[in-house]
């Protein structure tokens, strides 16, 4: 396969810029299809812990369980234009399109100038990062940090260009500043050094080199170390199941956009890379590069899912870190294919079809609640929302200065979910003994809404926190029926009077008032 005669005489760097503003352009627009669109509860939780001060952020992320990197740079983002979904969900834009010259950069530099293109336009049309484009959460940045980390890793470790050592400490402490996956992958690529340390001339200064670089991202990580430490023995996940083997089909369907995009790439990189296999190749630096690549994504899968089995952590949005194994694989299995890797590249663009609709047109259906309450809401009204994790949604959507409650008691900051024994507190909190003590306290005239969750999809209720959430909801409705059955309540409206498209989450209200 050779240029036409046409375009060679172009120089390198005009044509790899156009290209690259060409991708991030066509990569734009298809990722601001639905930038407007609503928030759904974890991104409500981000960008209340943002909207902060710096200095109480930290305090206030110890009930959270997060790490605190998004955060701040969400803060300063927020400062500058603002709170709204656009602008919030505009800083995950910046980061995704930025994959694109970073994916440039890795394949050129690791493989040649055919695999940086493959790898520049799998990241401009990755169905994955343009999902979370459009979502004020870490993902995009996490996307972004695991591909340089993994391009600066091979580079060290492989190709032996120490000055990349920095670059991949730097860049796994900033990991560990954004996502608990940060640890996933430092562990991943400690086992992906095995295939390096064994075909190693020097093993011994391979071996120092690794300690250098581990140890300085462990260094730069010590200030967070307290609040990791506090977090991981208070806080959890108890909304999410443990994993099970679905984890190829997870990859395949949410990592990779589906079935026929990946068994294009897979049957390209098998045909490009299925040489390196061989004992022939077993101890050359391609092989070596390329047993890397796959262990360090099967390595940190493996640890999550592993450690997802004592505290649940492993759903396809967390997989961002090993995007950029895989895809690097990818394009530079199809760059050694020849035409069979070009057509597997147009094939993988065709099969996305839609590009915009992996991205979800409506996250929630609470701000359409808001806009029908809001009109009705007194200042004094108090908000009871059976599902404490969603409060944060509310606080974002209703009108400012309401008071808050839910299922764990009254609420003094609903701007952020506590995650501090979550669980337990739920389960010692029996609905009428939170509940009642609430209406009680409601003067003649003042209001409650009551918000609930849409739970008849019972098959994505089933870890014991949602269980037990839906459970919480179905009690308290029927309390507040009670009450409106006995004259203490009337209700004054419901919302929404329809639903505009399937959410991912979808919330139902009901407006008391209290009567005597």
């Amino acid at each position: 396969m050779r240029e036409p005669e046409r375009l060679a005489r172009i120089p390198v760097w005009a044509s790899t810029a156009g290209l690259l503003v060409v991708l991030m352009a066509i990569s734009a627009y298809l990722r601001t299809r639905y930038i407007t669109g609503q928030f759904w509860e974890d991104e409500a939780i981000t960008t209340g812990i943002a909207s902060h001060s710096l200095s109480a952020i930290p305090g206030v992320l110890r009930h959270d369980g997060s790490p605190p990197l998004f955060y701040v740079l969400l803060h300063f983002w927020i400062s500058i234009f603002g709170p709204s979904e656009a602008a919030t969900h505009a800083l995950s834009l910046v980061f995704g399109l930025l994959c694109i010259p970073a994916g440039m950069w890795a394949g050129w530099s690791l493989f040649g100038r055919r695999a940086g293109v493959y790898t520049a336009i799998l990241f401009a049309f990755s169905t994955f990062v343009t999902a979370y484009a459009e979502e004020s959460r870490m993902y995009e940045l996490m996307a972004l940090l695991g591909l340089l980390a993994t391009a600066a890793f091979i580079h060290a470790f492989v190709y032996r260009r120490r000055g990349y050592l920095i670059m991949f400490a730097v860049c796994q402490a900033l990991m560990l500043y954004t996502h608990a996956w940060g640890i996933f992958f430092g562990a991943g690529s400690v086992i992906a050094l095995i295939p390096i340390w064994r075909v190693s001339e020097d093993r011994r200064a391979l071996v120092r080199d690794a300690v250098m670089a581990y140890v300085g991202a462990g260094i730069l990580f010590l200030p967070w170390l307290p609040n990791f430490y506090y977090q991981a023995t208070h806080t959890g996940a108890p909304w999410a199941p443990p994993p099970r083997f679905g984890a190829p089909v997870l990859l395949s369907r949410d990592l990779m956009g589906g079935d026929r995009i990946t068994a294009a790439l897979v049957l390209s990189g098998a045909i490009g890379l299925g040489a390196l296999f061989t004992k022939r190749y077993r101890r050359t630096r391609d092989g070596t590069v390329m047993w890397s690549l796959i262990l360090l994504a099967f390595a940190t899968l493996l640890l999550a899912w592993l450690a997802s089995q004592i505290t649940p952590a492993f759903v396809s949005r967390y997989f961002a870190p090993i995007l950029g194994a895989i895809l690097l694989l990818a394009a530079w299995g199809a760059a050694r294919a020849g035409i069979v890797g070009l057509v597997a590249i147009v094939l993988s663009l065709v099969f996305v079809v839609h590009l915009s609709s992996y991205a979800p047109r409506y996250k929630s259906d609470m701000r359409d609640i808001s806009g029908e309450v809001t009109p009705l809401l007194q200042r004094d009204a108090v908000v009871f929302n059976a599902q404490p994790d969603s409060t944060p949604l509310a606080w974002y959507y209703l009108p400012a200065d309401l008071q808050y409650a839910t299922g764990l008691g009254r609420v003094s900051d609903p701007s952020y979910m506590n995650w501090v024994y979550a669980l337990k507190r739920l389960q010692a909190a029996e609905a009428g003994t939170v509940l009642d003590p609430v209406v009680a306290s409601l003067r003649p005239g003042q209001q409650l809404l009551y918000i609930r969750p849409l739970t008849e999809g019972a098959n994505n209720w089933k870890s014991s926190w949602t269980k037990l959430v839906r459970r919480r909801a179905a009690q308290m409705g029927q309390i507040l029926q009670n009450d409106v059955n006995q004259g203490v309540l009337k209700l004054v409206a419901i919302a929404p009077h329809n639903y505009r498209g399937a959410s991912i989450l979808s919330y139902s209200a009901a407006l008391y008032e209290k009567v005597s």
